[in-house]
């Protein structure tokens, strides 16, 4: 059902309805990360696929619980922030039952996640584990090309940044961007006074990944 309904939404989408598709959101977990970061990105991120992708998505900033059944409304969720993350029992039945009818999860390490939401996302996918997706993966070639993975918005450890995906029967439901900071290149550009230029590409990659969610 959940399937099918992701197919018909990116049609709704696609055919420039007067009225909004669909949203997407945040996600606010436990454990006193800070979940709510990047507070300018996500409506950003939007209007720039709305511009560019010709989708209809609509630009009001939502956020979801991790446990709630309001997380099957948003068939694109978005997960960040630097510290602990924890998922009770609950919330990993529920998140792993959104994934597998066909829903998308973009993790963004914003410097500082990666210790804590791997071992939560094995609770949710005991079976997988996160893989290194190559540079000519669609995720990096979809209305635009990134034939070197990743940009680099930030720079924190010198490491260059990574893309990591779950892939579960054959499709990628969850996209882990590490060393990248690239939600941080969505935000408005006063936040961080980036080059315009590192930003338009951060915007790009993110426009790849919710293209790639409305299309697996």
């Amino acid at each position: 059902m959940f399937r099918l309904s992701l197919i018909a939404v990116f049609l709704i989408c696609a055919s420039g309805s007067a009225d909004y598709g669909f949203k997407v959101a945040k996600v606010k977990y436990k454990g006193g990360g800070d979940w709510y970061a990047n507070k300018t990105a996500l409506p950003n991120l939007v209007k720039f696929c709305n511009d560019n992708l010709k989708t209809n998505i609509n630009p009001a900033d939502a956020t979801v619980e991790v446990g709630s059944p309001e997380i099957f409304n948003y068939p694109w969720i978005y997960l960040t922030g630097h510290g602990n993350v924890v998922f009770t029992d609950a919330e990993v039945v529920n998140l792993k039952k959104y994934l597998m009818a066909g829903g998308f999860l973009h993790i963004d390490d914003n410097y500082g996640l990666k210790p804590f939401i791997v071992p939560q996302m094995k609770r949710v996918f005991p079976e997988l584990d996160f893989v290194e997706l190559p540079f000519t993966h669609p995720i990096y070639n979809q209305k635009y090309t990134f034939k070197n993975g990743l940009p680099k918005v930030h720079e924190h450890d010198g490491k260059p940044p990574q893309g990591f995906g779950l892939i579960h029967e054959g499709k990628l439901v969850c996209f882990f961007t590490y060393e990248c900071d690239l939600g941080n290149g969505w935000e408005d550009q006063s936040v961080y006074n980036d080059p315009e230029e590192k930003r338009q590409e951060a915007l790009k990659m993110g426009a790849n990944i919710i293209q790639l969610a409305f299309n697996k």
